[in-house]
C-alpha cells in the first residue's frame, strides 16, 4: 500500500475517463481473493480526499507521520453506528446536531491559522466582520488618521462605560486586581530602590501606578489594561543608573531629557500611525524576550541572596551588635555581620517562592470547590508574603533588611530631591551635549513600553473573548508613552501595559454562560474598576509601617515566582526540554509531528544563541544597547529564518496559537496564553 504525492499534476489519459490533473496516487497490491474486496479501500479513500481538512493535510504532509495524524483527526471526528435496530429515530436527528459542531470545531483552527498568516504579512490587515473600516491597526494614510479613528470608535461607549460597573462582579474584580496589582508594585518598588539607591523607590512607584492608572481609566480607549512597573523596565533602571555613575552623570535629571524625548518619540510615531508594526513582532521574538525577562529574575534573587551571604557570613563567633533590636531596619548595621541573617534570609526566600508557586497549582487541582480554589490561587502572593512576614516578625533575635520606606506622601531621599526636578540639574549643571544624547536611551525605552503595551493590547482584545467596544492601539501608546515622560520631571517611574496583571483583569471581569459547558457571554468593560484600583494601590501609601515589615528576601522569593513562573506558556522553553527528551516521549503537538525533529531542534539552537548574544549585552557597559539588538531579532526572522526553513515549518513553529481559555481546568493555567514577561 502506498500513498503518493506529485510534484505536479499530471493528466492520466490511460487511466481516468476525464481529462482531470491528478496530483495523488493510492496504490494498493494484495492476493487475490474471493472473499477479499479491494474496492472498499478504495472507497474509504475517496471519502478522506474529499474531506476538506485532510485534503489540506494531504498537501501539507511532509513525513507518513503527518499523514497518518490527519487519518486519525478525520476517525476522531467521525460517528459510528453500531448495527442495531434503533427503536427511537429521534435519537438519530440528535446526532446531526453533535456532527455539526464537531465539523465546526474541527474546521476553526484550519481557518484561523489561515488568517494569522494574513495578518502577519506586511501592509495585510485582517478584515472584521463589519469590513477593514473597525480595524484598529489599519492605516489611514492621514496625519493622527489612527489617533482619530480610537476616539471616534472608543469615546462614544463613554456613557456604558460608567453605567456598566454596576455591577457585583466589577467590586469582586476591584477587590482581587488591587493586590494583583499592590504586590508586584511593592517588589518592584524595593528593587528599584535597592538598585537605584533610593533616587526612586516603592513611594515614588506607588504614586505613579495610582495618577497614571487613574488617567489611563478615565481617557484610555482599552481600559481594562493594567499600568503598571514591570521587569524590562527595570533592567533598563538599572543599566542607566550604571551609566549615569560612571560618568558622573546626576540621573534623576537624565530621566528628565529621556521624558521629553519620549514624548517627542511617541508624537511622531502615533502622527504617522506607526502602531501597525506590532503585526511585524511574531513569537519568535517575543519568546526570546520574554525567556531574556525570566532568567534575568531568576539570576538576580541568586545573586542578591549570594550577597546577603557574603556580607552575613556563617561563622563560629560573632562580634556583639552594636544595638540591642537585631531584627531592625536601621542602615547602620549593614556592615555588621550577624549570626543566621543569611541562613533567615534564605528561609524567607525559598518559603516565599514555594507557598507562591504552590498555591497556583492548588488552583487548577482536583481539592475543595472550584471557587475556594480560584480564591486561595489568586491571592496566592499576598497570601505567601503575609505568611513569611508574620515569620520574620515572631523571629525576634536574627537581623534582616527590610524595605526602605519613607513616611507619608514623601520622595525616598528627602535630603537630596523633592517631587519637582529641575532639567537643568540638582546639584551641578547637567551637559548641554546630554541632553541631546538622552534620544538614544529614550528610543530604549519607548522600544520596551512599546513591546509590552501593544503585545498586551493584542492578547486583552482577542477576538474570542466578545468585546464589542473596541480597542485603541495609537491612543493608549500615546498615553502611557505621554504620561511616562511627564512622570519623569516629577521623579517618578514611567509605566507599560503590565501583561499579567491586564490578562488577570479582563479574565475577573468575564461573564459565562450557564450549562455543563460554559461559554463566554460578554466582558464587562467599563472604567470604574481600573481607577478604584489605582486609587486604592495610592492610598496604600499610608501603610508604610506595615509595608516596612517586609524583609527584601521576602521580596526576592517574588522575584524568583516571576521569573519560573514566566516561563510557563513560552514555547522555547518547552523546545529547549526536549533537546534532552527522545523522540518517542515527544508530546503531540504540531510544532513536533509536523516538522522534522533535527529541524526543530535547529530553530530552538538559533534562538538560543540570540539569547546568548543578548545576555551577553546586558553583562557588559553596552547594556543599553539591549532593546535595539532585540529589535533585530524581527529582521533576522523575516529574512533569514525564511530562508533555512520552509513555510510549512515556520507555520508551525512561529505561530501564534495560544489560546484563550476562559473556563478553568483541572491540571491547566489560564496564564499559559501569555508569552510576554511581567
Amino acid at each position: 500500500m502506498a500513498f503518493v504525492r506529485l510534484k505536479d499534476p499530471v493528466v492520466l489519459e490511460s487511466v481516468l475517463e476525464v481529462e482531470l490533473p491528478v496530483r495523488f496516487l493510492f496504490v494498493l497490491l494484495g492476493p487475490s481473493l474471493h472473499r477479499m474486496d479491494y474496492h472498499e479501500m478504495g472507497r474509504a479513500i475517496s471519502t478522506l480526499m474529499a474531506d476538506r481538512e485532510f485534503n489540506a493535510a494531504a498537501y501539507l504532509a511532509e513525513s507518513r507521520r503527518a499523514l497518518v495524524t490527519g487519518i486519525k483527526e478525520f476517525l476522531d471526528c467521525s460517528i459510528v453506528i453500531p448495527p442495531c435496530e434503533i427503536q427511537n429515530e429521534g435519537r438519530l436527528r440528535s446526532i446531526v446536531q453533535f456532527q455539526k459542531q464537531l465539523l465546526k470545531s474541527r474546521s476553526r483552527p484550519l481557518e484561523s491559522q489561515g488568517e494569522k498568516q494574513l495578518s502577519k504579512r506586511p501592509g495585510k490587515v485582517l478584515p472584521s466582520k463589519a469590513g477593514d473600516v473597525d480595524d484598529p491597526l489599519r492605516r489611514t494614510g492621514r496625519p493622527f488618521g489612527g489617533l482619530v479613528k480610537d476616539i471616534k470608535r472608543r469615546y462614544p461607549h463613554y456613557i456604558s462605560d460608567i453605567t456598566d460597573a454596576l455591577n457585583p462582579q466589577v467590586l469582586a474584580a476591584v477587590i482581587f486586581i488591587y493586590f494583583a496589582a499592590l504586590s508586584p508594585a511593592v517588589t518592584f518598588g524595593g528593587l528599584l530602590g535597592e538598585k537605584t539607591k533610593n533616587w526612586m523607590g516603592v513611594s515614588e512607584l506607588l504614586v505613579s501606578t495610582a495618577v497614571q492608572g487613574v488617567l489611563f481609566s478615565l481617557v484610555g480607549a482599552q481600559p481594562l489594561l493594567v499600568i503598571g512597573f514591570s521587569g524590562p523596565l527595570l533592567v533598563f533602571e538599572e543599566a542607566f543608573f550604571g551609566f549615569c555613575e560612571s560618568q558622573g552623570f546626576e540621573y534623576i535629571v537624565g530621566r528628565v531629557w529621556i521624558g521629553f524625548w519620549l514624548i517627542l518619540i511617541v508624537v511622531v510615531i502615533v502622527a504617522f500611525e506607526g502602531s501597525f508594526l506590532v503585526r511585524f513582532i511574531s513569537r519568535f521574538t517575543q519568546e526570546i524576550f520574554s525567556f531574556l525577562i525570566s532568567l534575568i529574575f531568576i539570576y538576580e534573587t541568586f545573586f542578591k541572596l549570594f550577597k546577603i551571604f557574603a556580607q552575613h557570613p556563617l561563622l563560629k563567633n560573632y562580634d556583639p551588635p552594636n544595638s540591642t533590636a537585631a531584627n531592625s531596619t536601621a542602615s547602620s548595621t549593614s556592615n555588621v555581620s550577624y549570626p543566621n541573617t543569611a541562613l533567615l534570609s534564605l528561609v524567607l526566600m525559598i518559603g516565599t517562592f514555594f507557598i507562591a508557586f504552590f498555591l497556583r497549582k492548588f488552583k487548577n487541582s482536583m481539592f475543595l470547590p472550584g471557587t475556594i480554589r480560584r480564591i486561595i490561587g489568586d491571592f496566592g502572593v499576598p497570601i505567601s508574603i503575609l505568611i513569611m512576614v508574620l515569620i520574620d516578625f515572631f523571629i525576634t533575635d536574627t537581623y534582616t533588611q527590610k524595605l526602605s520606606v519613607p513616611s507619608g506622601l514623601s520622595v525616598s531621599l528627602e535630603d537630596q530631591r523633592g517631587w519637582f526636578i529641575s532639567p537643568m540639574g540638582l546639584e551641578k549643571d547637567f551637559p548641554i551635549w546630554m541632553m541631546f544624547a538622552s534620544v538614544v536611551p529614550a528610543m530604549l525605552v519607548f522600544i520596551l513600553i512599546f513591546l509590552e503595551s501593544q503585545i498586551t493590547t493584542l492578547i486583552v482584545s482577542k477576538p474570542e473573548r466578545k468585546m464589542v467596544k473596541g480597542s485603541g492601539f495609537h491612543l493608549d501608546l500615546l498615553l502611557v508613552v505621554g504620561m511616562g515622560g511627564v512622570a519623569a520631571l516629577f521623579g517618578l517611574p514611567w509605566l507599560s501595559a503590565a501583561t499579567v496583571r491586564s490578562v488577570t483583569h479582563a479574565n475577573a471581569l468575564t461573564v459565562m454562560s450557564k450549562g455543563a459547558k460554559p461559554e463566554i457571554e460578554k466582558v464587562l468593560e467599563q472604567r470604574i474598576s481600573g481607577m478604584l484600583v489605582a486609587i486604592l494601590v495610592g492610598l496604600s501609601i499610608l501603610m508604610e509601617p506595615i509595608l516596612k515589615l517586609i524583609p527584601l528576601a521576602v521580596l526576592f522569593g517574588i522575584f524568583l515566582y516571576m521569573g519560573v513562573t514566566s516561563l510557563n506558556g513560552i514555547q522555547l522553553f518547552d523546545r529547549m526540554l526536549l533537546l534532552l527528551v527522545p523522540p518517542k516521549y515527544h508530546p503531540d503537538e504540531a510544532y513536533i509531528h509536523r516538522v522534522k525533529t533535527w529541524r526543530m531542534h535547529m530553530f530552538t539552537l538559533i534562538q538560543i544563541v540570540c539569547l546568548v548574544l543578548l545576555w551577553v549585552i546586558k553583562s557588559t557597559p553596552a547594556s543599553l544597547a539591549l532593546p535595539f539588538i532585540l529589535i533585530l531579532t524581527i529582521p533576522l526572522r523575516r529574512f533569514l529564518l525564511t530562508r533555512l526553513f520552509t513555510e510549512l515549518e515556520i507555520k508551525c513553529l512561529d505561530a501564534d496559537d495560544a489560546k484563550v481559555q476562559f473556563e478553568e481546568k483541572l491540571g491547566e493555567d489560564v496564564y499559559d496564553e501569555i508569552q510576554m514577561p511581567v
